[in-house]
């Protein structure tokens, strides 16, 4: 029996989560679209390459710190899943208030930026963007009861399953880069749609597990 693996409506409920936190723009979309609109695809692909390995590494990071802090006190991991559920209702203010942000510079460059440069570009704006691991560190364990033995193992595997999600829905951002970029800068209206579907989502999961916490 697969211990690791959450219950079939968790599962369901992440993927939804995933996909929303995907559609959001943010620094990684915003480099791959760029990339691939003045490079080329093999230029987006490469970006994908390197801030899908910075996103390995934050989930992994953030799993592992999540795991440390369970096996050190449950207590303390509950207090972890209040925070991260106030946490959840500030992004989803936020998403609301401030909007989602794309930045695209499509400017071809007179010499082509190697791909393995662009893949460490990528990692180097995952990597040192906080928010991604203060993000996943909230995140995670809303999925996850303190009280599950096999807790550790299922916050690695949601950690993995965000990035499986993520990557086949990066790859078709990169084929469809001109489309994408074009529906989000002349349809507004689709952006905030996306930001009312981001806030809409995590305020529900921060209000149900601010709502079995205080029971």
């Amino acid at each position: 029996m697969m211990t690791f693996l959450p219950s079939t409506t968790i599962i369901l409920t992440y993927t939804l989560a995933c996909i929303v936190l995907f559609v959001t723009p943010g620094p990684d979309m915003s480099l791959m679209l760029a990339k691939t609109l003045s490079g080329g695809r093999r230029q987006g692909f490469a970006a994908l390459v390197g801030t899908t390995a910075g996103c390995c590494v934050q989930t992994m990071l953030a799993a592992l710190g999540v795991s440390a802090l369970l096996a050190a006190s449950v207590t303390a991991f509950t207090i972890l899943k209040i925070v991260g559920a106030l946490y959840l209702m500030w992004l989803a203010f936020e998403a609301i208030r401030h909007g989602s942000a794309l930045s695209v510079d499509a400017k071809r460059p007179a010499k082509p930026m190697p791909l393995w440069r662009t893949a460490l570009v990528g990692v180097g704006i995952n990597l040192t963007n906080p928010k991604v691991v203060l993000f996943f560190v909230t995140f995670l364990p809303q999925f996850v009861e303190a009280s599950d033995p096999h807790a550790s193992a299922k916050l690695w595997f949601l950690g993995l399953y965000f990035v499986v999600v993520a990557t086949p829905l990066s790859i078709a951002l990169v084929l469809a880069a001109d489309r994408v970029v074009g529906a989000l800068k002349r349809r507004p209206r689709v952006m905030r749609v996306i930001d009312y579907g981001f806030a809409s989502l995590f305020g529900a999961f921060a209000l149900k597990m601010l709502t079995v916490q205080g029971r």
